[in-house]
Formats: C-alpha cells, structure tokens, sequence
C-alpha cells in the first residue's frame, strides 16, 4: 500500500522546520486511487486537496493548529480502500476521513466509517445509492447521477436529436449506476435503447464491444468512464468509424482526458459538477491558484479535492474540537462558497446549491452549452 503524507504549518511570520508532531496537528485522512487505471484521476483530487490545505494553513490553519493531510492508496479496490481506513483511523488517529473516489470503494468503507463514529466525506462518489443507506456519518459533497440526469437528459434528446442510444458504462456501482438514471430519464422521453454493455477498469482492447456499437448503429452513444478507459474507449471508437454522437460521465472535461483523447475528444458531450471556464469571481480565483501551483487548469476532479478539504476543515472549526461528534454535527450545518456554487447538506448527507454544467468539446476545450442548479433531492 502507498502511503503519503503532507504536513503544512501555518503562517506565523517565523518559518517552522520539520514535520509538525502529531498532537500539533490536526489530521485529516484522504482514501484516492495513486495506481490502476483510475490514478488520473484520483491524483488530481489529491492535488486539489493539498492547494486546499495550504490555503488554509497559510491563514492560520484550524483551531490554531495545521492542517496534515495523511494519502493512502484506495486503488479504487473496496478491499483496499477498508485496509487505508483502517489504518488511517487506527494508526495515524485521523479526525476526519475523505474518500475513496469509486463508488464501491466509498460504499466499502461506509460501514467501517460508522463502526468507528467518525466523518467520511466524499468530493467524487456519485452512485445514488450511497445516501439512502442511512449511514449518519456519511457526506457527499458531490452530485449524483440521478441529479445528473435529470438537469440534461432533455438537452441531450433534443440537442443530439437521440431517437436511440447504445449505454455504455465501467462495471462498478458507479458505471452501473449512470446507465441506469440516463437510460431511464431518456427512456422516457421516447429514446429507444439500442445496447447496453459494461467492461472492466483497465481495459485496453474495445473490439468486441465496439464491434457490437457499430452493427446497433445508435443515433447516440452514453458512457460512463474515467480517463485512461475512457480515452482509449473514445480513440477505439473513432478508428473503428462509429459516427454515433457521443456524451457521458465522467471525467470528459478535464484537460488530462482531452490531451491523452486528442481530436478523438472533439464533439464530446459531458455532464459535470465543475469546469475552470465558468465566469464567477472565486472560480477565476480558484483557477488562478490552481493554475500558479500545478500548470494546469482544474477540472472536476481537483475541484472535488479542493471542495472536500475545505468542506472539512470548516466543519472542524465550527465545531471548535476534533470531537467526531460535534464535526459530524457542524458537517449537517454546513454552508460553504465553493468556486462553483454553494454547497448544503440535506438531512441524507446529500449536497446541494452548486451547479451543474453541460459541456461540449471545442478546439480541446469544454464550452458551456448549459448550466443547472442542484437542488436539495425530493
């Protein structure tokens, strides 16, 4: 298992040497994919994640104390993920968890997150099912899918003028789950589904699969993938001449997926929570910094880390301890100005105010074809 561990210390006009000591710190566990095919993007929510933590600690820290972010490898594994938790709560005695990216990765560790009464926030899972297991110490700060859904699958219907769609998704929770809400939101509006087929994280070879898409010749093709599945899907999908207009979830929007996709990207649909193009105030300022630290602007993914950590350490400081109890507490009442909106909890665990936002690849570029708010589920 990969271990990693930023300590920051907080500005007070004299420069610290070393690693602050444990009882100096406040820690913080992040569960995140670093290997496997999911590691783009897990690094990204940990590169958001650590621009959070500096921030705050260059302001003073939390509750005068800084900020440590303790990085274990997930893999996106439910197996693995539980052994980072473990050891996260046991041994580096973590005040708060945030993970683990996949959704059955996060669904694994719920329950360890519960048997030990201490905060799990998620910045990525976005399987529905995740907040309607009443686990009282779970919080996504994330959209859904089924949110997901229902703010575009009307856009999409009558944009891409679908008369049939080909689902195609990774098989997990996740994947399985955008299939689900899509499919059944375009259903019923009148589109007929011409396919349905799910592959492996890692896969490297679509033939069989793109060979079916082709012969079912859909008017569009859904997927749900990250971005080392997802581009070698996209780039297959063009050499093998499917014309079928493309859009998803996932992790279309983020540079890394445009560069490693190149033209095979162009024309993409995406459904996100996040993209660096929105036009607000503490969005340019977000990007700014993110760009300043790491040459690249953010997407949805280094917005979720970002977002998560200053989620978290909020909540530690309303609630004026590391007590489980009262963060959990404090998480409940939560109102935070994130750069793409502003984010509640409902009595679920589910956020709510940001916005979502519909893109299409141009020019290597995600352009905004239509933002919606996300509201508080019925």
């Amino acid at each position: 298992m990969y271990r990693y561990v930023l300590g920051c210390v907080f500005a007070t006009g004299v420069a610290a040497v070393g690693p602050a000591n444990a009882q100096d710190s406040i820690k913080i566990g992040l569960v995140e994919p670093l290997t496997g095919s999911v590691a783009y993007n897990g690094k990204s929510v940990i590169e958001g994640a650590r621009l959070a933590v500096e921030q705050i600690n260059a302001k003073g820290g939390v509750l005068g104390k800084p900020v440590e972010l303790v990085i274990e490898d997930g893999q996106c594994a439910p197996a693995n993920s539980v052994n980072a938790v473990e050891k996260l709560v046991q041994k580096d005695k973590v005040a708060v968890l945030v993970g683990a990216f996949c959704s059955s990765a996060t669904a694994a560790i719920m329950p360890v997150a519960q048997k030990y009464k201490i905060p799990l926030v998620t910045g990525v899972s976005s399987s529905a099912a995740l907040t309607e297991q009443n686990n009282s110490w779970f919080f996504r700060a994330a959209e859904t899918d089924a949110l997901m859904a229902k703010a575009f699958a009307k856009i999409l219907a009558n944009d891409l003028k679908l008369k049939s769609v080909a689902y195609v998704g990774v098989n997990d929770d996740w994947g399985r789950g955008g299939v689900e809400e899509f499919s059944r939101d375009l259903s019923a509006l009148g589109v007929k589904t011409a396919l349905t087929e799910y592959f492996d994280h890692g896969t490297t070879d679509y033939f069989t699969l793109l060979t079916k898409l082709r012969a079912a010749k859909p008017d569009g093709i859904f997927i749900a993938a990250e971005t080392q599945d997802g581009s070698i899907l996209v780039k297959q999908l063009q050499e093998m001449g499917v014309q079928s207009k493309v859009f998803g979830v996932g992790s279309w929007a983020t540079a890394d997926f445009i560069n490693l996709t190149g033209d095979a990207a162009e024309g993409i649909y995406a459904a996100v929570p996040y993209v660096s193009s929105v036009d607000t105030p503490r969005n340019q300022e977000f990007v700014k910094a993110y760009e300043a630290k790491y040459k690249i602007k953010p997407g949805k993914y280094g917005a979720a880390g970002y977002n998560a950590l200053n989620i978290t350490a909020q909540a530690i400081a309303q609630a004026g301890s590391t007590d489980a109890e009262a963060i959990r507490t404090a998480l409940g009442k939560t109102d935070y100005k994130a750069p793409n909106g502003e984010y509640r909890f409902t009595a679920k665990g589910q956020a709510y105010g940001f916005d979502a936002v519909l893109v299409r690849i141009e020019g290597g570029t995600p352009k905004v074809v239509a933002t919606s708010p996300v509201e508080a589920p019925q």
